[in-house]
Formats: structure tokens, C-alpha cells, sequence
């Protein structure tokens, strides 16, 4: 490559670098509230796609690399009834305590708190008891509530992976707003601590989502054959599962 070429190629370079891939703005509702709106240039995209955050926070819009951010904000602009519809559809955070309605594993509880109960949250018919200190009783419900999903999980893990002949990787619980578990180029598995919360088919359906995804790293026919080769029940009604109900998941603890 001649001099006059590489000094061509790397100035091309610097001016891709530079092309930013996010845009936070912020969108007026037509009852005046404002709603933050993040675009983002996605490297497969091939249209405008708008969603909202989980938790109702933001409104996120994927444009094509070769989209101009102006066209995401038109775009998004022009749905503002769409998106007043869906917030209104978004669980508002609530306060975990005393009296407190609870979803574990598809299952109701209430949270009940006296002084004089243990301090571990424990199952005792259809409530949660607990007691010591009253002003911490969400964040050692949260605790305990983790702590339950790891341990389901790992045996969810282990379950698949000897399904599908091959030995259990690392798994974490996952915080992500957007995604219900991820499988890392490593082999670590992810999955988001609140599907505890849901019937035990849908949690487990998202670990062998992921278990799959060790053997077909895309979601190719052959990844979806491989799924559906080790999840015992149908995939589909999960995923229906999590698409009528997902968000309710996000409304204890904020």
C-alpha cells in the first residue's frame, strides 16, 4: 500500500470512528410531561424500531448506521400516542412491606412482617414472613429473593446442560432492564434475578435459551432445533408468557 493510500485509509477511519452511535434527547408528551428519548445506530438494523424501557424511564428508538439521529426523532415523534399508551401500561414501582403482594415462582404471596418472627424471610402457607428491622424489609425480601433465584437456576443450568452432553458453565444473576439472560463469548450465562418471580417454565425457559446458546451461538433453525431438543415444555407459551407479563416483573423494588 502506497503512502498517499494508508494516510487515505486511515483518515476514512478516524471519520468512522468519529461518527457518534448514540443520541439522548428529550420528547414532549401531549400532556406535557417529557420523556427521555435514546437513539441508537445498530449495525444490523435495517429500519426504525421504537420501544420503551421496561421501567418506563426512557423511550429507546435502533436506526440503521446510515440513518441520521434527526430521522430517529421524527420517527419517534410521531408515535407519541403509541408510547403514552404504553406507559400507561408500565407497573409503577412500589414499596416491599408489610401487606405487600409478592409473585414467587407464579405463585402469590403477601409479605408479612411482625417483630417478634425470625429475621429470614421464610414461606409459611401464602406468605413471606419476616422480622427484624421494619425499615429494611424490601432489601432482604429483594436479598432473599436472589438468593432463591440462584440457587434455581444453577439446578435449571445443570439440568440442561446434561440434557445437551456438555458440562455447566458459570452463571450470574443479571440486572439488565432489557434482557432476560445473555450468554457471553466465553460461555458465561446471565439471567435476570426477577424471573424468579414468574412461573418456574418461563425462568427455566430463558436458561436453556442460553444453554442453547453454547452449542449455536445465533438464533439459526439449528439453534432453535437444539432448543427445542432439551426444553421439556413448549417454548412458545413461554415466550407468550413473558411478552403479555415481563414488565409486571420489574414493579417490586422500583
Amino acid at each position: 500500500m502506497t503512502n498517499r493510500a494508508r494516510r487515505g485509509l486511515e483518515a476514512f477511519l478516524k471519520r468512522k470512528a468519529a461518527v457518534p452511535t448514540e443520541d439522548v434527547s428529550a420528547l414532549t408528551l401531549r400532556d406535557g410531561r417529557e420523556l427521555t428519548l435514546r437513539i441508537r445506530r445498530h449495525p444490523t438494523a435495517r429500519r426504525l424500531t421504537l420501544r420503551i424501557a421496561p421501567d418506563g424511564s426512557e423511550a429507546r428508538v435502533s436506526i440503521p448506521r446510515w440513518a441520521p439521529f434527526g430521522e430517529g426523532r421524527v420517527f419517534a415523534a410521531s408515535r407519541i400516542d403509541w408510547l403514552t399508551a404504553q406507559l400507561a401500561k408500565v407497573p409503577q414501582p412500589e414499596t416491599v412491606g408489610a401487606g405487600s403482594a409478592l409473585s414467587f415462582r407464579g405463585r402469590d404471596l403477601v409479605v408479612t412482617w411482625r417483630p417478634d418472627l425470625p429475621r429470614s424471610p421464610a414461606i409459611v402457607g401464602d406468605a413471606l414472613q419476616l422480622g427484624g428491622p421494619a425499615d429494611n424489609v424490601s432489601r432482604r425480601v429483594q436479598r432473599w429473593l436472589e438468593a432463591e433465584a440462584i440457587a434455581l437456576m444453577r439446578a435449571d443450568l445443570a439440568y440442561y446442560c446434561d440434557a445437551a452432553g456438555m458440562a455447566a458453565p458459570d452463571i450470574r444473576l443479571s440486572r439488565a432492564q432489557r434482557r432476560w439472560g445473555s450468554c457471553s463469548t466465553s460461555g458465561t450465562i446471565r439471567v435476570n434475578w426477577r424471573l424468579v418471580m414468574a412461573p418456574d417454565h418461563v425462568r427455566r425457559s430463558v436458561v436453556a435459551h442460553e444453554v442453547a446458546h453454547l452449542a449455536h451461538f445465533d438464533h439459526s433453525p439449528a439453534f432453535h432445533a437444539f432448543l427445542a431438543s432439551i426444553y421439556e415444555h413448549d417454548i412458545a407459551v413461554a415466550d407468550r408468557w413473558l411478552k403479555r407479563h415481563g414488565r409486571s416483573l420489574h414493579a417490586p423494588f422500583g
